[in-house]
């Protein structure tokens, strides 16, 4: 018995070519459908990417927990699990959130494993002078470190055999190759791209020619869409190549199952842990505005000799929490009992219905619930989004260790069903977005699978709520959690704990697009202004306070010096008629 897992990070479902018309050109894709099964309705757990790989090993939710962590002791590896029962198990990776603080317990997870450097600004190459290209800080870009160490990591693979993705396939079909005779093995390929930067060579670039004379535009921030639409379109454009040299190196995978004839008693699956938005909804990237389905609804690849169905789909609702399962049954281990994903096998004999509903969010944002025709997305009850606490015994977050001031009033929590009869560290958890600004919000994705209109609908989002709530309990999930979004703890729901009417009105202001700055009375220049100095003025202070209260009345020690109005509103919406009368009033009034 042999595995493949080839994962890729922030690939776009509906942008290949077995699930959509698509102009990304990417033929392995295709021909991985051909062989293999399609699953239609795969949804992502717990994001972003860690939360997501910490799924994978554990084969149960952990965003109502915990935010981006390392695996914590009392978690189930499932890597580590096949690696004690005797199956060696190889990492082959360029992810570099593996060696921060909030990753570095995985990759020991493996019996054997290596690592490609270089991706996303990852510190890896020490050049000290300044370059001509300052990476964005001129422009108080927050990632001009980043950006400025990625610069220099691109100029040490000037070629495409020295791109870290590439260097880890070659890592890949190096192991087939030493071992395809041998038994008892699981490879995990696992390759950071097409997540940003969109970084390619020169070949994948002229797949796709247009016409565009902007900035350079591969790395888009995480807030609202408000480039022009050549720039929107050039970033399309960058993405899709990264995508056509994702397929090429999935074309080699398959190559190699090919030339060793492992198809017969070897599973390859092939998939990814969220999507990225490239303007849809108005939004680039992820985690700052809710999980639309472009984001959630994955694309996913199994071949399973045990049942060797090839060239089917299955449409029944299965999830990244069921990988663990998968990959333990298939070597004759049985998933543990904390795990709460299953074994797909039975998907793929029969479609077989594993679930009634799937559960899905980040660490503080909207609670999620499908059921495969309805989503249902659970904001805040109120605009504290509180309380939020974090449940660890390993306080780091993703680049960082937990800082002193954030332990100093650590309490004890009684142990979780999960975490193996050990009390954890209770700590309040800041937030990266606050849902109550979006609101809750309710889709068909049925009949509106772009999620272009929400519903309001009383008796479907009860029946949404209470399986939400039901999913909720079955995961252990903390007090705190109902509590946040206004949901009961020891009684079911009922229609008074209904919020998509109640907070419809800002739910529809949060998805109005972001106009350019020049839409608003003198180019936006008081938008433009920094939030601290409108602040220190007593008259641009009055009307702040009249239009965006939570600027006048929340303490901003941690906002940086140069946060404008319309930066923050690029992340955290407000509402655009609010921006037009903070452009309008603010303008004629002095600086000081």
């Amino acid at each position: 018995m042999r595995a493949i897992i080839l994962m890729f990070d922030s690939l776009n479902r509906h942008m290949l070519a077995p699930y959509a018309d698509t102009i990304v050109d990417a033929p392995n894709f295709a021909r991985l459908a051909s062989r293999a099964v399609t699953f239609e309705n795969f949804y992502a757990g717990s994001m972003p990417c860690m939360p997501a790989r910490r799924e994978m090993h554990t084969g149960r939710y952990n965003f109502l927990h915990r935010s981006w962590g390392p695996l914590e002791p009392f978690d189930d590896s499932m890597p580590e699990l096949l690696k004690n029962a005797g199956v060696h198990t190889h990492l082959a990776s360029d992810h570099p959130h593996y060696w921060e603080d909030g990753g570095a317990t995985y990759h020991p997870r493996y019996t054997t494993w290596e690592f490609f450097r270089g991706q996303e600004g990852d510190p890896w190459k020490g050049v000290v002078a300044p370059s001509a290209n300052d990476g964005g800080a001129a422009g108080g870009d927050w990632r001009a470190g980043m950006k400025r160490q990625d610069l220099i990591n691109r100029s040490y693979m000037p070629t495409e055999a020295e791109h870290s993705q590439t260097r880890t396939v070659d890592a890949g079909i190096h192991f087939i190759d030493t071992n395809h005779a041998a038994d008892q093995w699981m490879l995990q390929i696992e390759l950071f791209d097409p997540h940003e930067p969109f970084f390619t060579h020169d070949a994948y670039k002229a797949m796709y020619p247009h016409r565009y004379d902007g900035p350079e535009f591969d790395w888009p921030s995480y807030q609202k869409v408000t480039e022009p639409e050549d720039q929107v379109e050039h970033a399309r454009y960058e993405y899709a190549a990264l995508v056509s040299m994702c397929d090429k190196s999935l074309g080699r995978v398959l190559d190699a199952m090919d030339k060793h004839e492992l198809w017969d008693d070897t599973l390859l699956l092939v998939n990814t842990d969220h999507g990225f938005l490239l303007g849809e909804h108005g939004w680039w990237a992820k985690s700052v505005q809710p999980w639309f389905n472009e984001l959630v609804h994955l694309p996913m690849f199994l071949w399973d000799p045990r049942t060797a169905g090839r060239d089917t789909r299955r449409g029944a609702l299965a999830q990244t929490i069921d990988i663990a399962p998968t990959m333990l049954r298939y070597f004759g281990l049985e998933p543990t009992p904390d795990m709460q994903g299953r074994d797909l096998a039975v998907v793929l004999e029969d479609d077989t219905q594993v679930r009634e509903a799937a559960l899905f969010g980040i660490h503080g944002g909207h609670v999620n619930v499908t059921d495969g025709k309805y989503v249902y997305m659970r904001a805040s009850a109120d605009p504290s989004n509180a309380p939020l606490e974090d449940f660890t015994l390993m306080p780091t977050h993703m680049r960082s260790r937990f800082a002193p001031r954030e332990l100093a009033a650590w309490e004890p929590a009684e142990p979780f069903s999960f975490t193996k009869g050990l009390r954890t560290i209770k700590v309040d958890a800041p937030s990266l977005m606050n849902p109550w600004v979006h609101g809750t919000l309710l889709y068909d994705i049925e009949a509106d699978p772009g999620q272009e209109r929400p519903m309001e609908d009383d008796d479907v989002e009860l029946r949404m709520l209470r399986l939400l709530a039901e999913l909720m309990h079955a995961s252990d999930a903390p007090r705190s959690q109902f509590e946040r979004l206004g949901i009961p703890f020891d009684t079911p729901p009922t229609e008074e704990h209904l919020l998509v009417r109640r907070q419809a009105e800002r739910a529809a202001a949060a998805l109005e697009p972001l106009p350019p700055l020049a839409h608003f009375q003198a180019d936006g220049a008081a938008l433009e202004t920094p939030i601290l100095e409108l602040l220190q003025d007593p008259q641009c202070r009055d009307v702040l306070g009249q239009h965006v209260p939570q600027l006048v009345a929340t303490e901003l020690v941690s906002i940086s010096p140069q946060l404008t109005i319309y930066q923050l509103a690029k992340v955290i919406p407000l509402p655009v008629g609010t921006l037009e009368l903070l452009a309008k009033e603010l303008a004629p009034a002095p600086i000081s």
